[in-house]
């Protein structure tokens, strides 16, 4: 039991959609578990993000659905919050520090189809909606024959629009079906080889002041180092690429056998061009193995991509 914990009210910030609320209820429990004494009350903000009615690359996409809750973290408005690693920007703010990732849940991308549909199955021609340009570029590049039309909203007005839209599919992070226990719903399950996750995916980030130590003690035991590791290689991977959550940009790094393994991806939004890369090292140099992918990516065309997507964005 943590002793500064004892006895105490945690404010715990978190979005309010449906995956963010079961996401955070989730937190709260195995804070309250880990610190008996402590009680954790969910508050809920509504982010940038959640107000937006068009794709989020056609805005810029950094930190939307997490500015404003680093906002009450920083007012001490609330101890702690829970994002979507994915969804963090590549750089958080002065004082503020992502104190533990949870272990993580499935990476993958998932497609969920009209009919249980395969990926390959699906007629050319046919309509497959995406809100990230990442999914639309690594689509492109294995179907040119598809249409990608945009995608908004949560998890649960996505897997609607697949009949309001008349689309033949979706393409969801399986992380965020399998929480909602929504895995039923899944056609297929992209290869990690096939399609290479956001920078973060599947991974849950709590993030604290980092001058309160209490709730960075009362926090801690829920971090689970190998996701850490993975998730803090992929950041500097994106770091250094100098990217948003939602250009282009992917990246998954695995700990096997006491290494570091880290694939990277620059892609051309139509999907033309897609310069992909792997590096492994120890684990204690995540970080730089994840700057040293990044330059290497950089150095094989990755910043002539960037340019071109940053200038027409």
């Amino acid at each position: 039991m943590n002793d500064r914990a004892k006895n105490r009210e945690l404010r715990l910030g978190t979005r309010a959609s449906l995956l963010a609320r079961q996401q955070a209820v989730w937190v709260k429990a195995r804070v309250e578990e880990l610190n008996p004494g402590t009680a954790v009350t969910l508050v809920y903000i509504k982010t940038s993000g959640d107000k937006l009615d068009i794709p989020l690359f056609q805005v810029g996409g950094k930190g939307l659905f997490v500015k404003e809750i680093e906002e009450a973290l920083t007012r001490k408005e609330v101890d702690l919050a829970v994002h979507s690693a994915k969804d963090l920007p590549a750089v958080i703010p002065e004082g503020l520090t992502l104190t533990a990732f949870p272990e993580r849940e499935d990476p993958r991308d998932a497609l969920v189809s009209r009919g249980g549909k395969r990926f390959a199955e699906i007629p050319p021609g046919g309509k497959v909606g995406t809100g990230s340009l990442r999914r639309k570029a690594q689509l492109l590049n294995l179907r040119p024959d598809l249409e990608v039309l945009p995608l908004r909203g949560n998890l649960d007005t996505r897997l609607k629009k697949l009949t309001n839209m008349d689309l033949d599919a979706v393409i969801l992070a399986a992380a965020g079906l399998k929480r909602m226990d929504w895995g039923g719903r899944v056609s297929e399950y992209f290869g990690l080889e096939i399609m290479v996750p956001a920078i973060g995916q599947g991974a849950l980030a709590i993030e604290t002041r980092e001058e309160d130590e209490g709730v960075r003690k009362a926090v801690a035991p829920l971090n689970h180092p190998a996701t850490r590791i993975s998730v803090l290689a992929e950041r500097a991977f994106l770091q250094r690429l100098g990217g948003g959550c939602q250009v282009p940009i992917a990246g998954l790094a695995e700990v096997r056998s006491g290494k570091l393994v880290l694939t990277g991806l620059v892609a051309g939004v139509d999907g033309r061009r897609v310069i992909k890369g792997k590096a492994e090292g120890p684990v204690e140099k995540n970080m730089e193995l994840g700057v040293k992918l990044a330059e290497e990516l950089l150095g094989r065309g990755a910043e002539e991509i960037l340019g071109e997507v940053y200038k027409n964005g």
